[in-house]
């Protein structure tokens, strides 16, 4: 993203929960009763109008992010019920995890890691909502080009403690170094029994074995946004990538894993892109 630019992606992705948000209760896949809060009006606007036109062109990537959204949720409420001390949240963006999850008030300290710019944003958005931050969450403004994510213990992150890590929406953004460089943070600062959760691309999307329209899409507007696709990993070997980074149990859940999970009844005719997936997996301790 540009160095002094709120992310244009993270209000896109804000943007996809409003509209999931919108739809009947058992209709809809998810529900962020705060996305359309952390939306810019004008940027509201103008994605209204060009809406239908993306779910066209790109079928199943607005699917994709609602079941992603949901997955991620559950996720979270899994490692609540099996005592998280702390969550961080990477690459926070517009997330409403830790605003709508009661039950992490009092219990866990949630750290949301962002670019400076992004969260002077969202927090003047959180003032409007909340009149205050609330009080359980600590902001980590890291510019990753000049500081690492060491930050986080300024702010009294405990390596000690049970941690999850929620990585929603960026893998895909940034370069291989940067990926390793972050799993080795995590794999080398976290308690036992801690656990990261991260959706990944394809490297078949990016390389155009596997052809998908929004990944031409977003590379023609890489100019606006300042955020451009370029890291994928291969089909089929996420265990194995995550295995010799020092993590086990790696669980994942593909296009037809999300399909069988959440889209059923009067939502199982509703695509999935098929170029993406979600992983869950521990940290070896």
């Amino acid at each position: 993203m540009k160095r002094n630019q709120s992310s244009l992606t993270a209000e896109g992705i804000a943007f996809a929960r409003v509209m999931e948000s919108r739809k009947p209760e058992g209709e809809r896949v998810c529900y962020d009763p705060y996305a359309r809060q952390f939306v810019n009006p004008a940027i509201y606007a103008l994605m209204r109008l060009f809406w239908g036109y993306a779910r066209r062109r790109s079928p199943g990537v607005s699917d994709f992010l609602a079941a992603r959204t949901r997955h991620l949720d559950e996720c979270l409420r899994a490692r609540l019920d099996d005592g998280i001390a702390q969550l961080v949240i990477l690459g926070a963006g517009f997330d409403s995890r830790a605003y709508r999850f009661p039950q992490l008030k009092g219990r866990v300290k949630v750290f949301e890691v962002d670019h400076p710019a992004t969260q002077a944003v969202k927090r003047a958005r959180l003032k409007k909502i909340f009149g205050a931050i609330p009080d359980h969450v600590d902001f980590v403004p890291i510019d990753f080009e000049r500081e690492t994510l060491d930050k986080l213990f300024a702010h009294g992150y405990d390596k000690r403690l049970k941690t999850l890590f929620i990585w929603e929406g960026v893998v895909m953004y940034l370069d291989p170094s940067s990926v390793d460089a972050t799993l080795a943070w995590v794999a080398q600062n976290s308690g036992a029994a801690s656990s990261i959760v991260f959706d990944y691309m394809y490297a078949e999307a990016l390389s155009g074995t596997l052809k998908r329209s929004e990944v031409a899409s977003m590379r023609r507007s890489q100019r606006f946004t300042g955020e451009g696709l370029v890291f994928g990993i291969p089909k089929g070997t996420i265990a194995e990538f995550l295995t010799q980074r020092g993590f086990y149990r790696v669980d994942n859940a593909d296009a037809d894993w999300l399909r069988r999970a959440y889209f059923t009844g009067v939502n199982q005719h509703r695509p999935i892109a098929p170029a993406y997936a979600i992983v869950q997996a521990t940290i070896r301790g």
